[in-house]
């Protein structure tokens, strides 16, 4: 077996549309129905420009085959998502018009800045940009 890249991150939520909307709002990815049993009231997959479904986002009321006690904040031993991203001027413009804190950094050794968020839900992103 190799794995060739992140398929997707599954995020729990109780609030869909306070998620859904961050993520358009801050990433831009498209928010289209998930495959049934899911509905628009329990999940929404948010897929990225080339049309691959990179965010599952689930209502507490979604069913899962592999469940586990969940709450809002600290993620347990996930401590951040992060996404490759192009735009970062862009990005930045989004989080200061939305009013979203954030942090910088820049790796000069890997030629690559970096901007992080949290989400509604407490999970780290890392949102790189390389060459940038």
């Amino acid at each position: 077996m190799t794995v060739e890249a992140l398929d997707h991150i599954n995020i729990v939520t109780a609030d869909l549309d306070r998620a859904e909307g961050f993520y358009r709002d801050l990433l831009a990815l498209d928010s289209r129905p998930a495959p049934p049993p899911l509905t628009h009231e329990t999940a929404r997959w948010m897929y990225d420009n080339n049309g691959r479904a990179v965010l599952h986002l689930n209502g507490l009321d979604a069913p899962r085959l592999m469940d586990r006690d969940m709450a809002p904040g600290p993620t347990g031993a996930l401590h951040h998502v992060a996404f490759r991203c192009v735009g970062r001027d862009a990005v930045v413009a989004r989080l200061v018009a939305l009013g979203m804190d954030y942090r910088c950094n820049e790796v000069p050794a890997a030629n690559l800045r970096q901007l992080f968020v949290t989400d509604p839900e407490g999970v780290v992103l890392e949102l790189n940009f390389f060459g940038a």
